[in-house]
């Protein structure tokens, strides 16, 4: 008879401990929720971050937190997040190339699989900008200074090793000219220095100066797409000025998770995420910052990272810039 109550107190034992972890999530979140931004206040990573963040809440009932952990391509904020306890209370919003791209530049203390996406919400509209009243006004101008003068064409991005990095080594590559680069850890900083005369011109996403363009104080010379934009208009894409290979490598910006959150939670967010990307008050948003939107799923974002690691990886390896 003991025997048979033990038995059964085991089996009611073992279907609660089932219970309680298929239902993980039943109650998430009850405090606010962390997102790491890997860029400084200003970026177009930030604002769209606080534009996620000033409505998800409608939907998930609890306050989402930005926090800034700008340095070393996003490495610093995902290190955060991987060391974190899983369960959902801190995100890292970055772009499919930081795993696709700058994880193979540097020596990292851990692995970058142990994030996962959860939603993706836009495209990032890339491009070379000049000063509004720099002698050059298109961007074959700029390729002729840079071919008459070796190594004085100064120009900036946000990070040896991510996307727009590469965009332009492609881009001066492919057109023969010796240039100087200077990475900025976010596109406020970078800007500042292209107006202030530091700097001849920058790879900068739209969203970060579309206020700067509409004022006449920058002008875009080119976009890295294979079709020219509504906004910023009349600026022509790469494909349209012989560099069809950029073009091949959208960059993507979403929101990513621990690896080992339980899958109820990682649903609870990624639906919330889905709403909040739906909601009027996101497209507004989004709207002013003068980017792209893109909602996807995590096998969209899954798939892109793979594609964008394919030809990175081996580009990386020609121009000397691959970390083993």
């Amino acid at each position: 008879m003991a025997m048979k109550i033990l038995v059964l107190f085991m089996i009611i034992f073992t279907l609660g401990i089932v219970f309680v972890q298929s239902s993980g999530g039943k109650d998430f979140p009850t405090k606010p929720i962390e997102i790491l931004v890997p860029y400084t206040p200003g970026s177009s990573v930030d604002i769209l971050c606080r534009i996620v963040a000033d409505i998800a809440p409608k939907y998930l009932g609890q306050p989402l937190v930005v926090v800034n952990k700008p340095g070393a391509g996003g490495s610093i904020a995902a290190a955060e997040v991987i060391i974190s306890k899983p369960d959902g209370y801190k995100l890292m919003e970055t772009t499919n190339f930081f795993f696709a791209m700058t994880v193979h530049t540097q020596k990292i203390p851990f692995d970058p699989k142990m994030l996962t996406p959860l939603a993706n919400f836009m495209e990032y509209k890339n491009g070379f900008i000049v000063r509004g009243d720099s002698p050059w006004k298109t961007f074959n101008d700029l390729l002729d200074y840079a071919r008459k003068n070796p190594g004085k064409l100064r120009w900036s991005h946000t990070g040896r090793g991510i996307s727009q990095h590469l965009y332009g080594v492609l881009i001066f590559r492919k057109a023969g000219v010796e240039t100087i680069d200077v990475p900025y850890k976010g596109s406020p900083e970078m800007v500042s220095a292209l107006l202030g005369g530091h700097l001849d011109a920058a790879m900068v996403v739209y969203g970060a100066v579309k206020d700067h363009v509409t004022t006449g104080k920058v002008r875009y010379l080119v976009t890295i797409s294979d079709r020219r934009y509504i906004d910023p208009p009349n600026v022509p894409c790469a494909v349209e000025l012989g560099f069809p290979e950029v073009a091949k490598l959208p960059t993507f910006v979403g929101i990513y998770v621990h690896r080992d959150t339980p899958e109820d939670i990682k649903k609870i967010l990624s639906d919330a995420f889905r709403k909040t990307y739906e909601d009027p008050e996101f497209k507004k948003g989004i709207e002013r910052l003068g980017e792209e939107p893109k909602f996807a799923g995590p096998e969209f974002m899954k798939e892109a990272i793979q594609d964008g690691e394919k030809t990175a990886v081996r580009i990386l390896k020609e121009v000397g810039l691959f970390v083993d």
